[in-house]
């Protein structure tokens, strides 16, 4: 298994008691698929996974695996704070029927360096699932480093990195470890298509919840070297990308999914979209509406 291409880091979708709505989350599969994604993530941040029960995990991801099918890979966010509870649940979404793990850094007790290689070793030795690292330090409060990385890279259970870092220094520099057993992923929708052009395989995207087949094209452009393509699809979702920043996600992707009738809800202690941003709302959902379509008439043509 290589993972490339578009990835969407799937957001949850929750009625308006907070519950899960399986039946959104199975039309949203659907779409997903649809839309040319070529892989899901299931229960990431972005699915709000630190608001989920086990047994809700375990729902979700077992009814996405059975939706997909097996036509594109099915990865579970594991990542715990403490490596034994990051094990446990990597063997859960295994035995669940997922294809890999993305595992984030342990947030909040800020191991060193060492203390990375050692905890991503054990998840990883573990043997459970192939590992994609997750490196997001505004999130977590910890930056796992390239170096770090090089020491995890050829772990024969450790397949990639997911590196969230906007500046360019650091994709670049975590580029000279990609191989063919070890995938570079950006984690940031806005400078995506650029690590693209520069040579990384993909992205992990919250944007491509709401716009599949614009992602999906962009990827396909990046991937090809077609610069000047790519960076037009990229600047056509400049909007996008702001608006999804406006507030924590993935407050504002769900905003822009309740707009598609994919779930109305979140967990405390995130609260729906502020009425200062009800507009932009509005005026972005038809931007996302307006991509679509000439997505489709940009492949037709």
């Amino acid at each position: 298994m290589r993972l490339s291409g578009s990835i969407t880091a799937l957001a949850t979708p929750f009625d308006v008691d907070g519950e899960l709505d399986l039946d959104a989350w199975a039309r949203f599969i659907d779409l997903q698929l649809d839309g040319g994604t070529e892989a899901l993530v299931v229960a990431g941040s972005t699915g709000e996974a630190a608001a989920l029960f086990d047994s809700e995990f375990d729902v979700l991801l077992r009814m996405a695996v059975e939706r997909v099918g097996g036509r594109v890979p099915v990865i579970a966010g594991t990542g715990h704070s403490a490596t034994a509870k990051t094990i446990e649940q990597t063997r859960r979404a295994a035995a669940l029927g997922a294809d890999a793990a993305l595992v984030v850094t342990p947030a909040y007790v800020r191991p060193t360096q060492p203390g990375l290689v050692a905890h991503y070793r054990a998840v990883a030795d573990d043997g459970a699932l192939p590992i994609l690292l997750y490196n997001v330090p505004g999130r977590t409060g910890v930056d796992m480093l390239p170096d770090t990385v090089a020491q995890l890279a050829g772990h024969p259970r450790i397949v990639g990195i997911k590196e969230a870092s906007s500046e360019p220094q650091r994709m670049q520099a975590l580029l000279a470890y990609r191989a063919d057993d070890f995938v570079v992923l950006s984690g940031d929708d806005a400078t995506a298509c650029r690590a693209m052009l520069a040579g990384a395989d993909g992205v992990i995207s919250v944007a491509s919840n709401v716009v599949p087949r614009a992602f999906r094209r962009l990827c396909e452009l990046a991937r090809n070297g077609k610069s000047d393509a790519a960076s037009g699809w990229s600047s056509r979702m400049a909007d996008i990308y702001a608006f999804l920043g406006v507030e924590s996600n993935p407050i504002p992707v769900k905003a822009l999914l309740a707009r598609q009738q994919i779930g109305t809800g979140l967990r405390l202690p995130l609260l729906p979209l502020s009425a200062a941003h009800h507009d932009a709302a509005v005026a972005v959902a038809a931007a996302v509406r307006e991509l679509e379509l000439a997505c489709d008439a940009d492949v037709a043509g």
